[in-house]
C-alpha cells in the first residue's frame, strides 16, 4: 500500500521560538529553549520518565518519573492507571496542574518519543495544562553539550483532586461501536505495517490483525530518516488530506499497548491542531482480547509460522 509523505521540514526544532518562552513553551521545545527556561524564576519541572538511566546522569533539578508509573499491568500494558494512583503518583512527584512540565525520555530511538507522548497524553487528560516534551529527550541535550548531574531530586510532595478528561481517551466499547459502524471515525493504525498485515504482534496480544477498516499510518512517518527527534509538521492541510479526514472528523490513534500510537495523538492533535483526535490507550492488545471482529488475522497455521519466521 503507498502512502502520501508528510511534508517535514528540514530542521528538528521545538514549535515555539525562543522570544515565546516566557509566555509558554508549547508543545515541543528544544534544548536551546528548555535551557534557557530553566534559568527563569518560573522554571518547569522536568520529569525524567527514563527509569535507572536517571541515575547515570539527568537535567539537573530533573525528577525521576519512570515510564511504567504511567502504563498497565504486564498482560494489558496500555491500561490506563485508575485515576486514584495516578493522583498519588503526581502527588509523590510534587506536580500541579497549572505549572508547566517538561517531559524527557532518552531519546536514542524515534520509538521513544512514544514513551514521552503517552505520559504526555495522561498528565493532559489528568488536568494537567502546561505540557511539553523536550524534542530529542535526554540525547538531544547531551548532544548540545549542556551539563548533567547525578545528584537525586526529592520533590516536595502536593496534595490533589484529580479526575479523568475522556475528551481525548477512546476505550474498548467505543472502538468496537466504530468497527460495527454504529460510530464514525477513522481508526489508525500507528504501527509498522507488519503489525498491520498480521505477520506480527504483541507479545501479549491474543493474536495478530488490525482493526477492521483501519488504515495504516506508521509513526515513523513523523520522523525524518534517522532522526529521533520529532519533525514539524509544515502543511497541515496537505497531512490531513492524506489522510483523508475532513475538520472535526473524530480520529482513533491506536498501535499494540498505546504507546507508537501516542506519538500519532501528539503529531495529530498537539502539533498539528486537529480536534477530536482520540488515543486508544489498551490498543490491539486489548481489542484482541475481547473476541471483536478483526482484520489481516491470519489462520492457525500461518499464525505459527509467523512466529517461527519473524512474520517475513
Amino acid at each position: 500500500m503507498m502512502y502520501k509523505a508528510i511534508a517535514l521540514s528540514a530542521a528538528i526544532t521545538g514549535l515555539c521560538a525562543s522570544t515565546a518562552l516566557a509566555a509558554t513553551l508549547g508543545p515541543l521545545v528544544s534544548a536551546s529553549e528548555l535551557e534557557t527556561a530553566l534559568a527563569d524564576t518560573d522554571a518547569p519541572t522536568v520529569l525524567d520518565i527514563r527509569g535507572d538511566a536517571y541515575a547515570d546522569g539527568h537535567i539537573e533539578g530533573a525528577v525521576a518519573a519512570p515510564y511504567g508509573l504511567f502504563r498497565g499491568p504486564s498482560e494489558n500494558p496500555g491500561a490506563t492507571v485508575p485515576v486514584d494512583q495516578l493522583e498519588a503518583t503526581y502527588e509523590e512527584l510534587g506536580l500541579e496542574p497549572d505549572a508547566p512540565i517538561v517531559i524527557v525520555a532518552q531519546g536514542a530511538t524515534d520509538t521513544e518519543f512514544g514513551a514521552a507522548a503517552r505520559v504526555y497524553w495522561t498528565l493532559k487528560s489528568s488536568g494537567f495544562t502546561e505540557l511539553s516534551i523536550l524534542n530529542g529527550g535526554a540525547q538531544a541535550w547531551v548532544n548540545a553539550g549542556l551539563p548533567v548531574s547525578k545528584e537525586a531530586v526529592t520533590p516536595e510532595p502536593t496534595e490533589l483532586d484529580i479526575s479523568w478528561n475522556d475528551a481525548w481517551t477512546a476505550e474498548t466499547p467505543e472502538v468496537a461501536d466504530v468497527v460495527a459502524g454504529e460510530q464514525q471515525a477513522l481508526l489508525l493504525d500507528a504501527r509498522p505495517e507488519a503489525f498491520y498485515e498480521g505477520k506480527k504482534a504483541h507479545g501479549a496480544a491474543e493474536k495478530p490483525g488490525t482493526l477492521p477498516g483501519a488504515e495504516n499510518y506508521p509513526y515513523t512517518r513523523f520522523f525524518q530518516s534517522g532522526a529521533t527527534a520529532i519533525g514539524q509538521i509544515s502543511d497541515v492541510q496537505e497531512l490531513k488530506a492524506s489522510l483523508g479526514v475532513s475538520d472535526g472528523q473524530e480520529i482513533v490513534s491506536f498501535c499494540n499497548t498505546g504507546h507508537w500510537a501516542a506519538t500519532n495523538w501528539f503529531a495529530l492533535s498537539e502539533m498539528a491542531g486537529l480536534e477530536n483526535v482520540k488515543l486508544y490507550p489498551g490498543s490491539m492488545v486489548e481489542y484482541s482480547k475481547t473476541g471483536g471482529e478483526m482484520q489481516n488475522s491470519p489462520g492457525l497455521f500461518r499464525n505459527l509460522l509467523n512466529q517461527v519466521t519473524g512474520g517475513n
